[in-house]
């Protein structure tokens, strides 16, 4: 960040006990094709500064695009009336806050930068990919796309704090519908969950180039499979749906600003209590599950949240019992509880809230063919393609784009429309096997939504394909 733009920053500072600057500089690039016909490529660029004041056991907030000297020292004086407003009104005295100070910088590891490609070399790529996704009449809808997102972030604040961040993040994705009669089904690779920090090497990372052939084989084999059998059975569930299973299920009900209510009348509660940390039994003695921001191209790395707090590879739940929240400064203080560095906004017109960020299961010392071996009567799926779960974060219903009977330790026929249902304890409890390094698959999303006004984040999850026992199978309609 120019050194000027920094002055002007600390200049705007408002005489108060604690302020902070936090400048968010973001530009996206969203390239579609699709049926081989490229779409209107979007592209956008937003900056501007949140302004964060602590006075006297206040808080308060204001946001501006303006980075004139004025439209700063505007902001910082409306953070601090806003501070100054909430003395003794707020759920926490901010005045027992001591906010962290730190000097440092962090970049995203970039082998192939975005910018090296031109535009028509990235259509054409999507385009040769796309058009190899219709390979039969069937097929009656196929695309292929890649998100660019790159930010460039700046955290002044008093005490000489002052950490600079840069971003790049790569979402590639694919998808084939196949349609006979009164069926339509799809099989899709990516845009929702494959994330990765980093450059154009991503696309090699995930192997972009390989994937048509399996998507358009296994959208047609789903058009001539029976449904989905019903019943308890074991399930063996591939990473593509692990990471939304543990997003669901693990992270949303362990952030701590949820436990403490702040979501009850939007997004609903949590089933965790603030009793349960330290002795909860969450899951088998193979669930580990740790907040990790040091996997470096995973998709919610970063060395600081927003806050200003260092990031560091803590255990959230370590032999299945729960052991810390999802918890950033604001609400350990709160629940005078254990926490993480997880207060993180989605752009310089939010505030920080406890946001999940890279959440893993950590591997474990099951192959995929021990796994697959160890099951006499069961089913294999992957790929999400629906979720419901009720607003305490407990019960859970999923469905995956793609299903496979084990039958005798074997791989048997393909079924559609596989769907599994369940409860938080009773399924993670029921973890049986846990996949090693090569099921291990790091993925993310783009699109976390929590918070009033609305926030949507990048998060992270890496994991293995795991086996759970007793699980509600059944099939669609």
């Amino acid at each position: 960040m120019e050194e000027s733009l920094k002055k002007r920053l600390r200049d705007a500072a408002p005489d108060c006990d604690f302020w902070s600057f936090r400048l968010v500089d973001q530009r996206e690039e969203y390239v579609v094709v699709r049926q081989d016909i490229l779409q209107p490529v979007l592209r956008s660029q937003d900056k501007g500064v949140m302004v964060t004041v602590l006075h006297e056991g206040g808080m308060g907030y204001a946001a501006t695009s303006d980075l004139s000297p004025a439209g700063l020292s505007t902001a910082g004086e409306k953070a601090k009336a806003w501070a100054e407003r909430s003395r003794g009104r707020s759920v926490v005295d901010f005045g027992k806050l001591t906010p962290p100070t730190p000097k440092d910088s962090y970049r995203s590891p970039i082998q192939k930068p975005w910018e090296e490609a031109s535009l028509t070399d990235k259509i054409d790529l999507l385009r040769k990919e796309c058009a190899r996704l219709k390979v039969d009449d069937r097929i009656v809808d196929w695309s292929t796309q890649i998100q660019f997102t790159g930010v460039r972030q700046l955290y002044l604040c008093a005490g000489g704090g002052e950490v600079e961040q840069e971003f790049e993040y790569l979402a590639p994705g694919m998808s084939v519908v196949a349609n006979e009669g009164s069926e339509t089904l799809r099989r899709s690779f990516g845009g929702f969950d494959l994330g990765r920090q980093g450059g154009l090497e991503v696309l090699e990372d995930v192997r972009f180039g390989e994937r048509p052939p399996e998507l358009t084989r296994e959208v047609l084999e789903l058009l001539a499979a029976p449904n989905c059998p019903t019943g308890s059975m074991k399930l063996l569930l591939d990473a593509t749906q692990m990471y939304l299973q543990i997003h669901e299920s693990i992270c949303h009900p362990l952030e701590l600003d949820r436990i403490l209510g702040d979501e009850r009348n939007y997004a609903g509660t949590s089933f965790v209590t603030l009793d349960m940390f330290g002795s909860y039994r969450y899951g088998s003695d193979l669930l580990n599950i740790c907040f990790d921001p040091t996997i470096e191209d995973e998709f919610a790395t970063y060395a600081y949240d927003d806050d200003g707090d260092s990031a560091k590879k803590q255990y959230i739940i370590r032999d299945g019992i729960l052991e810390r929240p999802l918890g950033g400064m604001t609400s350990r203080l709160r629940a005078d509880c254990d926490g993480v560095a997880n207060s993180r906004a989605c752009s310089w017109n939010r505030q920080p809230i406890d946001r999940m960020a890279n959440l893993n299961l950590e591997p474990g010392s099951s192959s995929m063919e021990e796994m697959i071996a160890s099951i006499e009567d069961g089913i294999y799926m992957k790929n999400n393609t629906s979720w419901s779960i009720d607003d305490s974060r407990n019960k859970f219903q999923f469905g995956c784009e793609y299903g496979q009977r084990i039958r005798n330790g074997e791989l048997a026929e393909v079924v559609k429309k596989p769907n599994y249902k369940g409860i938080s304890a009773t399924f993670w409890r029921n973890l049986e096997m846990v996949g090693d390094r090569d099921t291990f698959q790091k993925l993310g999303t783009p699109y976390c939504g929590k918070g009033e006004p609305n926030q949507a984040v990048r998060v992270g999850h890496a994991t293995p394909a795991c086996v759970f026992a007793d699980v509600d199978v059944f099939g669609g309609e």
